[in-house]
């Protein structure tokens, strides 16, 4: 029997109620947020029928899932435990990136549901949206760019500084890790690399060398994080962290906002423990009035010029678009051939 969440009564919801039988006899994929068609069209020609609802709410998700042997989902929707258990028909849940965070995968191991994402398919987009960043702060462009609009010339003021020499640490060498410490290749840097659970890329990257966390802290003059958000990544950058890594830092930040404790960073960039950071994602995402203290520390970073910021986009690319949906439709063809 297929069994419907609370207020998803054929009363409120005569969609579901009348097509229940019809679900269980036809395998339907819900797609809830914009991605490339090729995804929607793949999917249809492995025998799904695919409803595409860029706008649906989570609530909305919740009401209709019992009805699905296919999610896919980006940030906006979290798939929970109760998510999960109420979805009797549910095979596979499919996310158009990488962060995993926002699924329960040990409730999806236990009610037999595969889960995909495809962090391969957007890591050239973040490596090179966190180097520009870079290159941006080092170099004062967005300063220079609103002087020159306003017919200033100012050359000395915006003396930059140049990254080759330094050495860059990457913390976390998963896909966009090592997509990012390939950009530096040429820019006659030395990269420290550091992942607390795989060695697989040191031998295709010989001009990284495998150091500790505290190697990074130590000796880095650029830190960039590319770590997935857990209990033990959150807040891994906090007073303490910053307090053991070289005095003038910079830190790029292009995996999650959690993995940063905001009002410390804010602190070291006001005293200049931290010279500068780049910064596509943050602890609390549209800070707003209601939330008073996170709205002034977030007005205190955000009014720094040596900061550069951006909301949420690096991997958000037309190419890395396609690459996604490619990469989901292969490992959802391939589950579902086997």
């Amino acid at each position: 029997m297929l069994m419907l969440p609370t207020g998803a009564c054929g009363r409120d919801h005569p969609d579901i109620a009348l097509s229940v039988h019809w679900s269980m006899q036809n395998e339907r994929v819900l797609i809830t947020d914009h991605c490339h068609p090729l995804l929607a069209n793949g999917l249809t020609e492995l025998g799904y029928q695919v409803d595409v609802k860029p706008e649906i709410t989570l609530k909305e998700v919740k009401q209709i899932i019992p009805l699905y042997q296919g999610l896919v989902i980006n940030s906006k929707v979290q798939v929970d435990r109760t998510m999960i258990a109420h979805s009797p028909l549910l095979a596979f849940i499919a996310r158009l990136g990488s962060g995993l965070e926002i699924i329960d995968r040990e409730a999806a191991a236990e009610h037999q549901v595969a889960v995909f994402s495809a962090p391969e398919g957007n890591c050239n987009a973040v490596a090179e949206h966190a180097l520009g960043m870079l290159l941006c702060l080092a170099n004062h462009l967005l300063r220079a760019d609103q002087q020159v609009r306003h017919f200033s010339w100012h050359r000395e003021m915006n003396r930059g500084w140049e990254i080759a020499g330094r050495t860059v640490g990457i913390v976390g060498m998963g896909h966009t890790g090592r997509a990012f410490a390939t950009k530096l290749q040429g820019f006659g840097v030395r990269v420290l690399g550091h992942d607390k659970y795989t060695q697989t890329w040191t031998t295709s990257l010989p001009w990284v060398a495998s150091v500790d966390a505290e190697t990074i802290q130590r000796e880095a003059d650029i830190i960039s994080l590319h770590l997935p958000l857990s209990e033990e990544t959150r807040h891994y950058v906090n007073a303490d962290y910053l307090t053991g890594c070289r005095r003038g830092v910079v830190l790029i930040n292009t995996s999650r906002g959690q993995c940063i404790h905001t009002t410390s960073l804010v602190n070291a960039l006001e005293t200049g423990l931290v010279r500068g950071a780049c910064l596509d994602v943050f602890e609390i995402e549209k800070p707003d009035a209601q939330q008073n203290e996170p709205e002034q520390v977030y007005r205190r970073l955000y009014e720094m010029e040596q900061v550069v910021v951006s909301p949420h986009i690096a991997g958000w690319t037309t190419e890395s678009l396609e690459r996604i949906a490619l990469v989901l439709l292969e490992r959802i063809r391939d589950w579902k051939e086997k």
